[in-house]
């Protein structure tokens, strides 16, 4: 794939350096480049013989830095024969065909040895690395035009319950527009998948299945609502029929406790006859199995639960390597009261920089309160054994 449309992609073959990086010594200040030990008494006064500005190459005749000389230099020239330092311009006075030097340098300072960086042949970029800014800076620096990628994968969404309506309906008193095949869609496309949104799911076994069969012929299938234990919450059972694999029916968390996670057999009529080569070069999906997240019909459950299990997910099928959740701290600025029992991720505002950063809760109704989520930039984890947290506390979040 051509480079820049690479971007944002996985990567699906290591990235080698070409040759040395840098390929010469390379001065990281402006100044002058010199021999150490003529400066090891300062101040010192040296001949200047010449100038070498990045790009050009010093010639060995016209740049030789011999005994009591010296060589102006700018950062990203090479670094001429004989000089093993660079003073910074900083620190020297010009008088005349010399410079008086004021502070003396050590051998190797303020200039970056050959191959220090990297040796010709060396990896730069793993194999299922995401092509970010500096991944696309490096395949640049090595003249890769265009690059090896594992395709995005394809993860249909499907939003169930009667009380569900499309968003350019009018809602019944008793109905709420769709807004979880548009959150996830956007999640799901910002993980580096493409979504694909399915219809409504009615509350109806059997317009259930034949939607959930379709949703199963992508790589990953996620359902929203439908997961409890009420007796319209039918997901589970039409996912058993189609001789689903439950590795997990909950978990200890809130929002999103009721969250499901399973498989289905390729064999299955919901799996398309031919297995899947992008899933068989990552190891994650198999060729005999299609994975599906049933998350919760909460709004804000659906979010959590996407950051928490599908987002690792699609990572996984895209040929990522395995990556952790990064969770970052600050201050919390008003206590925290709740309940144990549960490890609870509850949307907060970060604000402050530094040091001064700070959070705090962001006031919410529960997990069907959208507007909150969107005041919130983050969730403020707080542990299952902790009922009080004490204004000042660091605290772990987790980014929105």
């Amino acid at each position: 794939m051509d480079l820049l449309r690479a971007s944002g992609r996985v990567l699906a073959e290591p990235i080698f350096a070409d040759r040395d990086f840098p390929p010469f010594p390379r001065a990281a200040r402006d100044g002058y480049a010199v021999r150490a030990l003529d400066v090891t008494q300062v101040p010192a006064r040296l001949e200047v013989i010449g100038e070498l500005r990045a790009g050009d190459w010093p010639e060995p005749e016209r740049c030789s830095v011999g005994r009591g000389q010296a060589v102006s230099i700018m950062t990203g020239a090479a670094l001429p024969a004989g000089a093993d330092a660079v003073v910074m311009v900083e620190y020297t006075t010009v008088a005349g065909k010399s410079i008086e030097i004021q502070r003396s340098v050590k051998s190797g300072e303020n200039f970056v040895p050959r191959g220090a960086e990297a040796r010709q042949g060396q990896m730069l970029v793993d194999r299922g690395t995401p092509l970010d800014h500096p991944a696309i800076a490096v395949a640049a620096s090595v003249g890769a035009n265009t690059l090896p990628v594992f395709r995005k994968p394809r993860v249909a969404v499907l939003s169930t319950g009667d009380e569900v309506v499309e968003i350019g309906e009018t809602p019944g008193p008793s109905q709420i527009r769709n807004s979880n095949t548009y959150s996830l869609a956007a999640q799901i496309e910002h993980a580096g998948a493409e979504a694909v949104r399915l219809p409504i799911a009615p509350d109806e076994p059997t317009r259930l299945r034949l939607l959930v069969e379709q949703g199963l012929s992508c790589d990953l299938l996620v359902l929203t609502g439908g997961v409890s234990m009420g007796k319209y919450d039918l997901v589970e059972q039409v996912l058993a029929e189609l001789q689903a694999e439950f590795y997990f029916t909950g978990a200890k968390i809130q929002p999103g406790r009721p969250v499901v996670f399973g498989s289905c057999s390729a064999d299955t009529p919901a799996r398309v006859s031919a297995a899947d080569p992008q899933s068989a070069r990552t190891g994650v999906s198999g060729p005999h199995r299609k994975y599906f997240f049933g998350l919760p019909g909460n709004p804000v459950s659906t979010m959590v639960t996407f950051k928490l299990f599908v987002q690792p997910m699609i990572a996984a099928l895209a040929g990522m390597r395995p990556q952790p959740l990064i969770f970052l701290k600050a201050r919390l600025k008003s206590e925290i009261r709740t309940k144990t029992g549960l490890k609870r991720f509850l949307p907060a505002v970060l604000s402050g920089e530094f040091e001064n950063a700070e959070v705090e809760l962001a006031a919410w109704q529960g997990s069907g309160d959208i507007a909150a989520l969107a005041r919130a930039n983050c969730y403020v984890v707080i542990p299952p054994d902790r009922e009080q947290i004490a204004a000042g506390e660091w605290v772990s979040l987790l980014t929105a």
